[in-house]
C-alpha cells in the first residue's frame, strides 16, 4: 500500500491511503489521525490500512483526486532520523577529493550520524537558504521508516521492523561541515531539514526490486531540469538496510516511526569513480560528488554548489516507467527572518 500525509493546518496533517499509479486517494484518518499513530499501533492498524488500499484500487470507498503538491512529508516530524553513508564510492570520492584515504574501520563500521527531525519540508516546498557561501548542496538517497527497534536486535529483527521505503533529498551545507567535523563533535548546522517524497510505501509494492534490505532500480535525480543522476540504490550499496538498523539499534532501542536514510546514492561503474550523464556514465545524486570527480581528475572543482532560483527533482521509477513514490520537486529560496 501507499501512504500520503496531507496538508490540513496541523503539524502531522492528515493520513491518506493513495492508488498504486498516484492519481487518487482515501481519507485514512479514521484509522489513524496521522502516520507516526498508525506506525505506534501498526499490527492493529495496518491490516485495515491495507484493507482500505485494497478497497481503494476496485473502487469501492470515496476517492479524491491525489495532489502531489499538497502533500507533506509522509512524516512531517519524526522522533528519529539518522542517516548512514551506506554507499562507499561516495565516501572515497569525498575523502580522495580531500587527499584523504577511506580507513578501514569506515569500511567494516557503517557511519551513520543523527539528522535534525522535528521539522521536515514537504517535497514540494522550497529549500530556504540564507547564504549561499554556505554551499548547498542535494543528497539523494533512499530512507525506510521502521517499526519499533530493540537495543542489540539482530540483523532479521532489523529487517523484519521495516516498516516503509521513501526517497529522500538529504540536503547539506557542505561549507559549513569542515569547521564542524574539526571541533570533533560532528556536525549540526551543516544538516538543515531534508525532504521526503510524497508517499511511502510499503515494501511489498515494490515487488522484486526490494530484496528486503537494498531497492534495486535507478534514482532519477535532475539539476535545473536536466538530467544529473540516474545511479542504481541497489548496486554499489556497501552496507544494506537492515545491517545499517542493526548498527544503529547497538546501545540503544529505536522508536516507531525512527527514519534511517541510505545516504547520497552511488555507483563506480566502469572501474572508476563513475561519470557525469553527458560521458556516458550514471551521473551523480549530489554535486559534491561532481565536484570531487573534477577535483581528482582536474585539480579542483567546477561545479557550483546550489543558487538563489535552482531546482532539484528526485524520482524513482518503476521497470514500466511508472513513478512509484512520486517526485520531491525543490527550488532553492532566499530565507527570510519572519516578522514577529
Amino acid at each position: 500500500m501507499k501512504l500520503a500525509t496531507l496538508r490540513d493546518g496541523r503539524r502531522d496533517g492528515r493520513l491518506v491511503v493513495v492508488s498504486r499509479d498516484l492519481t487518487q486517494m482515501t481519507d485514512a484518518s479514521f484509522l489513524a489521525p496521522s502516520l507516526q499513530r498508525a506506525l505506534d499501533d501498526w499490527a492493529r492498524v495496518a491490516p485495515h490500512l491495507q484493507a482500505l488500499a485494497d478497497s481503494l484500487e476496485r473502487g469501492s470507498v470515496p476517492v479524491e483526486r491525489f495532489h502531489e503538491h499538497d502533500a507533506m512529508s509522509p512524516l512531517p516530524r519524526a522522533f528519529q532520523f539518522a542517516t548512514g553513508s551506506a554507499y562507499g564510492n561516495h565516501i572515497e570520492l569525498i575523502r580522495k577529493a580531500g587527499g584523504a584515504e577511506m580507513s578501514e574501520a569506515t569500511r567494516s563500521d557503517p557511519p551513520i550520524q543523527q539528522g535534525g527531525s522535528d521539522a521536515f519540508l514537504g517535497p514540494r516546498d522550497p529549500i530556504p537558504l540564507a547564504d549561499e557561501a554556505f554551499g548547498l548542496d542535494m543528497g539523494g538517497g533512499i530512507a525506510v521508516i521502521l517499526g519499533d527497534v530493540a537495543m542489540g536486535a539482530s540483523v532479521d529483527e532489523a529487517r523484519a521492523a521495516i516498516r516503509l521505503v521513501m526517497l529522500v533529498n538529504d540536503v547539506s551545507l557542505r561549507g559549513l561541515i569542515p569547521a564542524e567535523s574539526d571541533d570533533g563533535f560532528g556536525i549540526f548546522q551543516s544538516k538543515p531539514p531534508a525532504a521526503f517524497s510524497p508517499v511511502a510505501v510499503t515494501p511489498d509494492e515494490l515487488g522484486e526490486a526490494w530484496d528486503g534490505g537494498k531497492l534495486h532500480l535507478p534514482l532519477a535525480v535532475d539539476y535545473n531540469g536536466k538530467p544529473f543522476g540516474r545511479a542504481n540504490a541497489g548496486i554499489d550499496m556497501s552496507v544494506d538496510f537492515p545491517t545499517l538498523i542493526a548498527h544503529a539499534a547497538r546501545t540503544r532501542p529505536l522508536s516507531a516511526g525512527t527514519i534511517i536514510g541510505s545516504g547520497t546514492v552511488s555507483n563506480k561503474r566502469d572501474g572508476g569513480p563513475g561519470k557525469s550523464i553527458a560521458d556516458g556514465g550514471v551521473g551523480y545524486a549530489c554535486l559534491a560528488e561532481s565536484r570531487a570527480v573534477e577535483t581528482i581528475a582536474g585539480g579542483g572543482p567546477k561545479t557550483p554548489f546550489l543558487r538563489f532560483g535552482d531546482t532539484v527533482r528526485t524520482e524513482m521509477l518503476d521497470d514500466k516507467h511508472r513513478s512509484i513514490f512520486g517526485a520531491i520537486e525543490q527550488a532553492v529560496a532566499r530565507y527570510e527572518q519572519p516578522r514577529s
